[in-house]
């Protein structure tokens, strides 16, 4: 255990909120390959007894596995969406089963884990935050990556797809701790996993920010103490994108669990215990995002609700002036018809009563609709 102490340190940096990181980007998103290795291969590197080991010019992953078989150790490699023809090198000289070869290849997978034969194979969904000024019915909210990781007790492969979610951060932070890396794979398969996660919180906290956003103005009152909602569009936007958010982190609630239940031959028992806490952060963030879900569905109800609100009092406002217009508009007409014997046709004072008439009826209409809220 006192080899491992430090083991959340090393993978869990302090986390900064989405929308305070400012637009610079940093190493931990660097998502560029090195220029001395074209193809998609990122990072290839020999490990020994937690230290890496120095090469006068870069592996290959055959040449590394080589020395990995003569000398002992692991090999890492890292890959930015490999076409087929660059992975299926590596999946012959790794032995990696064809079917995990064509998830890694193609992407678009959901978080699984799977084993085959000596090897498992994990798929995680990154999640990166988009930041924006003001949400719109077309604003990204989200943006998700893939990370697929082969394991067998020699070797550990990443695929990763997407422009964001550089390992190389987290490969440098490992690097520094020899005495987790002596762990093999299986402690750079949880450094991932808790990376993941860490991210799927940090943007659940920003998330949060803009549902809080969309609730405030929903809920204010506007003008004449109404309020009138918002673009119904702005929240099925954000819904769509918690709904992509959800698709995440829900399927990966099970590959947790048994990597931090079920004994495996690839998982050092040491570091299978701290999987329990990588699971119980997925399930935390799982039920924030289905409470997103639900509390946007009450939104958008509610908006609804309100906006048919502001149109009834627009109707009652409506209805209760066409009430008062009525009145001269009968008067009017009936003077308006010109018969000659008409009551009080010729009478001096005849104007000025029906004017005063009308304007008294009005009045006292428009005090009574008020006093009954339809003003």
């Amino acid at each position: 255990m006192s080899m491992i102490r430090d083991l959340r340190a090393v993978v869990r940096p302090s986390r900064v909120s989405p929308r305070k990181a400012t637009s610079t980007p940093s190493a931990s998103y660097d998502t560029t390959r090195d220029p001395a290795t074209p193809s998609a291969v990122v990072d290839c590197a020999v490990y020994r007894d937690g230290r890496r080991l120095a090469s006068a010019k870069p592996l290959t992953p055959q040449e590394a596995m080589r020395q990995v078989r003569r000398d002992g150790g692991f090999v890492w490699i890292g890959l930015h969406e490999p076409t087929e023809a660059e992975f299926a090198g590596i999946a012959r000289e790794f032995g990696l089963h064809p079917l995990a070869v064509e998830d890694a290849v193609q992407a678009h997978q959901r978080p699984k884990l799977e084993r085959y034969d000596d090897s498992l194979f994990t798929v995680f969904k990154t999640i990166h935050y988009i930041e924006h000024d003001q949400l719109t019915a077309t604003s990204e909210v989200v943006e998700t990556g893939e990370v697929m990781c082969f394991i067998g007790r020699e070797f550990f492969i990443t695929v990763r797809h997407g422009g964001q979610g550089s390992l190389r951060a987290l490969r440098h932070r490992l690097q520094d701790d020899p005495e987790l890396l002596a762990k093999g794979p299986s402690a750079v398969l949880h450094a991932i996993a808790d990376h993941v996660v860490d991210g799927y919180i940090a943007v659940a906290d920003a998330v949060q920010d803009d549902i809080d956003e969309v609730e405030t103005e929903v809920f204010s009152p506007g003008r004449g103490g109404v309020s009138r909602g918002v673009d119904s569009a702005r929240i099925y936007q954000l819904k769509r994108e918690v709904m992509e958010f959800k698709r995440a982190v829900a399927p990966l609630l099970r590959p947790m669990q048994l990597l931090s239940e079920r004994p495996m031959r690839l998982i050092d028992p040491d570091i299978q215990k701290y999987f329990r806490d990588v699971a119980d952060h997925v399930a935390r963030v799982h039920e924030q995002v289905v409470g997103f879900d639900e509390l946007l569905n009450s939104i958008l109800q509610a908006n609804l609700a309100q906006a048919s609100v502001a149109q009834n009092e627009d109707m009652r406002k409506i209805t209760a002036w066409a009430a008062i217009i009525a009145v001269p508009t009968m008067v009017t007409g009936v003077y308006g018809m010109n018969f000659e014997h008409m009551p009080e046709l010729h009478w001096k004072y005849g104007y000025p009563a029906v004017l005063t008439f009308t304007v008294a009826v009005c009045v006292g209409i428009h005090r009574v609709l008020k006093r009954n809220g339809w003003l």
